[in-house]
């Protein structure tokens, strides 16, 4: 268990520990902005962990997305920074860099998605922060490995995905032409990999005592993710074959056309293409159509298999599938919309998608978090906050007097809402 530093405070403010969560008593430094930070640390806050976002006086890029009801509070925003408390400090000012300082002093965990030179020429990397702090954990999600030649280099979600492989993969899976999934897919995939690696981080530290630097690099992450999938011949020397694995990349792995829309379906293995060959009436082909009857056939045939099931599944209206495949119990979900998915029964039923009324911004749909815990749940996390909204109260936790925050307010290192 973590357990607060009742001589520096570590542990959070007073509403924090109340939420209670299994990360209560831990506190993280987020100098993270954008995407990939803001969700890894949302999931901690979340999770009951004390998270203060420090922001620089323009505020976090995704505040000026919309849509948005006011200016510098736009819908990526407001999901992922749930939970948290806004500092806003100018890091290049002297007196900014040492409030950040102190709260390394008292935090557990310092998370910054800026390149790591930038970081020490903000005099804020490892070795500064353990010099205020042995128990850190200080972790930096970066582009790319900081030991290869690309360690320096600038890195965005369309850059990794790119350089990873997934638009090669859309041209193989039938794109006209080369393109990027249409989500924040590496910042995402990165962020889950550094939720792990703080939990990690800080369970091996129960254990050493001391704290340590972790590096989480986007482009890793990504050829992980997607080599896991698609090395295929490539695993072998010398090679046996391309990359690609073919069932994932064949051009009838869609949702299927129905007579009157589509539906996801997957017969996958043995039990379920017997069950469905006996429910449409052909219970015989499971036999004697040898690119059906073993998943090695089936995999080597893949275009053919997906491709009669397309054609199979034209002749009757969703509906009547739903029914002959929930009877069959082979495996169908609709295909949703945002419109549809915000409206699910189960979402609805398990209270992942909530409500919360945000103090300025209104009624707000508000996304759960996936994991369901028996004994230490955490509380619904606050509203994300406006820019600057904890500035002074931070400060004032930190031992700064009104003249020294009023100070740091006239020379812009810090803001605090109008």
């Amino acid at each position: 268990m973590i357990k607060p530093d009742k001589n520096t405070g570590t542990g959070g403010d007073a509403d924090t520990q109340a939420r209670g969560g299994p990360l209560a008593g831990v506190r993280i430094l987020d100098l993270t902005s954008v995407v990939m930070g803001p969700f890894a640390t949302q999931i901690l806050a979340a999770l009951g962990a004390e998270v203060i976002k420090v922001e620089s006086p323009d505020g976090d890029n995704m505040r000026h997305v919309g849509p948005m009801q006011h200016p510098g509070m736009g819908h990526i925003y407001l999901h992922a920074n749930r939970g948290k408390r806004s500092l806003v400090l100018d890091l290049k000012q002297p007196e900014a860099r040492r409030a950040a300082l102190q709260l390394a002093e008292r935090s557990d965990v310092l998370i910054s998605n800026v390149r790591p030179q930038a970081m020490a020429r903000l005099g804020l990397d490892y070795d500064a922060v353990r010099a205020v702090n042995s128990r850190i954990i200080h972790v930096s999600c970066c582009g790319f490995g900081q030991n290869g030649p690309y360690a320096a280099k600038p890195a965005y979600d369309d850059l990794i995905q790119g350089a990873s492989g997934l638009p090669w993969l859309m041209s193989e899976y039938g794109a006209d032409k080369p393109c990027y999934a249409p989500l924040t897919l590496a910042d995402r995939v990165t962020g889950l990999h550094t939720v792990y690696a703080v939990t990690t981080a800080l369970y091996e530290r129960e254990k050493s005592g001391t704290g340590q630097a972790v590096v989480v690099p986007m482009f890793e992450s990504m050829a992980q993710f997607v080599l896991g999938d698609h090395l295929a011949g490539l695993s072998f020397e010398p090679g046996n074959g391309e990359p690609g694995y073919a069932r994932l990349l064949t051009a009838h792995r869609r949702p299927y056309e129905t007579r009157d829309g589509h539906l996801c379906v997957l017969i996958y293995n043995d039990k379920h293409w017997r069950a469905f060959f006996t429910a449409i009436g052909q219970a015989e082909r499971f036999d004697s159509d040898h690119r059906f009857s073993t998943h090695t056939n089936r995999a080597a045939h893949i275009d053919e298999v997906y491709g009669w099931v397309a054609d199979l599944m034209r002749t009757r209206t969703t509906a009547q599938w739903q029914t002959l495949l929930q009877e069959a119990d082979i495996p169908n979900m609709p295909m949703n919309s945002p419109h549809e998915l915000v409206d699910d029964p189960h979402l609805a039923a398990v209270g992942f998608i909530g409500r919360q009324v945000h103090p300025t911004e209104g009624p707000l749909r508000t996304l759960g978090n996936p994991t369901s815990w028996s004994r230490s749940a955490c509380a619904e996390p606050s509203p994300a906050p406006r820019l600057g909204e904890h500035s002074a109260e931070i400060l004032r936790e930190l031992g700064w007097s009104v003249a020294d925050i009023d100070a740091l307010v006239q020379s812009r290192g810090t803001a605090m809402p109008t």
